[in-house]
């Protein structure tokens, strides 16, 4: 892979190993656990809600689930917490 086919924060993590910025961690199978924990609490689904939607909003997200190959609820799940971290990025939709 080249250089120019990373992207901007993939090219800063490659660029930080190079300048030797970037340590091993002592114990590697206890951070595999624990950022394996805070994906499992990430992903956790323990709470329910209802929210009243246009038809059309909903057909909407129905037609972009069925193209993304999930079901519309997880789609709606993961634009609202893309949207509570900060990392919620528009892409253009057809």
């Amino acid at each position: 892979m080249k250089k120019d086919d990373l992207d901007r924060d993939e090219r800063a993590i490659l660029d930080a190993f190079e300048r030797g910025e970037l340590r091993p961690v002592r114990n590697p199978a206890a951070a595999i656990a624990r950022h394996r924990k805070y994906a499992q609490n990430t992903l956790r689904k323990d709470r329910r809600v209802n929210i009243r939607i246009s038809d059309k909003d909903l057909e909407g997200l129905r037609v972009m689930a069925v193209e993304d190959g999930i079901p519309y609820q997880t789609l709606m799940s993961s634009v609202l917490h893309r949207f509570v971290s900060g990392s919620l990025v528009p892409s253009p939709r057809r």
